[in-house]
């Protein structure tokens, strides 16, 4: 009997749907859509299914009718059944053809993207699609909000948008300047609370907007740095055993390298380092020290003249620390590369601060030049620490030459591939501390002048930073080997347009100390809850 009845409700509908496709004049029949949308509430599971096909086809010829008929489809997608689930988020696109629905259905096949069936999951991908190209604002606005808030959803809108929506941008974001400034305002408010993995999508996603393009104004710049900025904390006190900001803050400023080169302000970031980091720089764990020191290395040819005043004094203290004043049978080679890498760039845009710091005699005709003044004996400590260090580094640099001779033999000797991998991974640290010793004698070197030249040049490669291979000779006739693409898929590795600067990122990340995405989840300062950073590398 239940079979039977079944039936006859499905034909039921069949014969309902065929009136109102035949019918020119579709409003006379209002009372037939109402007992298709009746149809949810009943027992018949391909009745459902059904009405789940009609509901969508009629939708925009019974206007009266709309939410009722909304409502319906938002009870099927709630049922049990699949297939019956599966009917109505195909049928959510017709739907959105009217504008004041788009951003509720969004909302709610943003929900159903928690899916663990791959074929439901596959139909809300298609069905949010259609839905966004139908309408991108009302579209993108409540799947941005899930994120804004934190829901529960908000790491699969993440994977949506970054899987479907962002490599569409150029179909999707039409007029481009509006919609660019459209998605950019979502983005903003979206990343007040995110992991250091999602913040550089987003922030990847960003730079390649043409918007942010490599001839925009100077000021959209300063907005990316901004953003940055905020996510940094650089308005929170500095606490040594938070080690979430530790991580942010090193972060951050290696996002900001690229955006730095094209003329944004490293000000705050600079001061932050000198007024709240560098006072607690002996209290902050070995690990991290160098990280920071390797950030503002990579940021100090970008400074400005102001911001080197300020910094130089922190940079000759730490130097003063970590250079001995006498032969010692090691340094922390690291260290001291990254500090005179920092001064040589720093004094090369105020060359007359060092005369107080260090006892040159740098003239400029400057106030600031304080010739009058007795700084002998900071000449003759800051030149012994230089002597210290050569010295240091030359007994250092030759024991290790003499190693280095060996690794050949080791690799040809090896017995398993696992030995090999790892005497090649001693080779490879050997080879970048000789490039550190080299680069400490060639910057130590002319600083023993009373009035030195400063290098404030790309002369010096830093040993961390990934050295680009020579390009391979062409024969007569031939073509020059293309350089070789990624196909990653983080927003560093985008193609086009930044893709230099997204690639300084990259290198800049392979010189941190420590690696691992972190998604973990923590508490931040200023008394909300934050998403834990974790080591954005």
């Amino acid at each position: 009997m239940a079979a039977d009845a079944d039936a006859a409700e499905v034909e039921r509908l069949y014969e309902l749907g065929e009136r109102l496709s035949s019918a020119k004049d579709k409003s006379e029949l209002a009372a037939d859509y109402e007992a298709i949308i009746a149809a949810v509430k009943g027992q018949s599971v391909k009745a459902k299914q059904l009405a789940a096909q009609l509901i969508p086809r009629f939708f925009r010829s019974f206007p009266a009718l709309a939410t009722r008929a909304m409502s319906a489809m938002f009870d099927l997608v709630d049922m049990e059944e699949l297939a019956i689930r599966i009917q109505a988020i195909r049928g959510f696109p017709l739907l959105g053809k009217d504008t004041e629905f788009v951003s509720k259905i969004a909302d709610v096949l943003g929900q159903l993207l928690t899916s663990e069936e791959n074929v439901e999951r596959d139909a809300v991908h298609k069905a949010l699609m259609s839905l966004i190209r139908e309408d991108v604002k009302n579209s993108l606005q409540p799947l941005f909000k899930h994120v804004e808030q934190g829901s529960e959803i908000r790491e699969k809108i993440i994977c949506f948008l970054r899987d479907k929506v962002f490599p569409l941008k150029a179909e999707l974001l039409k007029p481009q300047a509006e919609m660019e400034r459209f998605i950019t305002d979502l983005v903003k408010k979206s990343v007040q609370d995110v992991t250091g993995s999602e913040f550089e999508l987003f922030m990847g996603f960003l730079r390649s907007l043409s918007i942010f393009g490599d001839s925009a104004p100077r000021e959209s710049f300063q907005e990316l740095i901004e953003i940055i900025q905020a996510q940094a904390d650089l308005n929170s006190q500095f606490n040594v055993s938070d080690i979430d900001h530790i991580e942010r803050w090193i972060s951050c400023m290696y996002m900001a390298l690229p955006i730095f080169m094209r003329g944004a302000s490293a000000s705050k970031f600079l001061n932050y380092f000198v007024k709240q980091i560098v006072p607690a720089f002996e209290k902050i764990p070995e690990e991290k020290k160098l990280d920071l020191l390797k950030t503002i290395a990579s940021s100090s040819p970008y400074a400005t003249a102001q911001d080197s005043r300020q910094l130089l004094p922190s940079v000759v203290q730490l130097l003063n620390k970590y250079m001995p004043g006498k032969k010692v049978d090691d340094i922390n080679h690291n260290y001291v590369e990254c500090l005179l890498y920092t001064y040589h760039h720093l004094a090369h845009k105020t060359p007359n601060t060092t005369n107080s710091l260090c006892g040159y005699k740098i003239v400029t005709g400057q106030p600031s030049d304080r010739l009058g003044e007795d700084f002998t004996e900071h000449y003759k400590d800051f030149t012994e620490r230089l002597t210290g260090t050569e010295e240091t580094v030359r007994a250092a640099s030759k024991r290790l030459t003499q190693g280095m001779a060996d690794f050949s033999k080791a690799i040809s000797s090896a017995k398993t591939e696992e030995e090999k991998t790892k005497i090649k991974g001693d080779q490879q640290t050997s080879t970048r501390t000789m490039r550190s010793y080299n680069n400490i004698l060639a910057m130590a070197q002319p600083l023993h002048s009373k009035s030195p030249l400063f290098i404030g040049d790309k002369k010096i490669a830093l040993s961390w930073m990934e050295h680009p291979k020579k390009p391979t000779a062409t024969t007569a006739g031939g073509k020059r080997s293309q350089p070789a693409t990624t196909n990653g898929n983080g927003p560093a590795n985008k193609k086009g347009r930044g893709g230099m600067h997204n690639q300084l990122v990259n290198r800049a990340f392979e010189g941190l100390s420590r690696g691992g995405r972190g998604t973990g989840r923590g508490r931040g300062r200023g008394g909300r809850g934050r998403r834990g950073w974790g080591g954005y590398r």
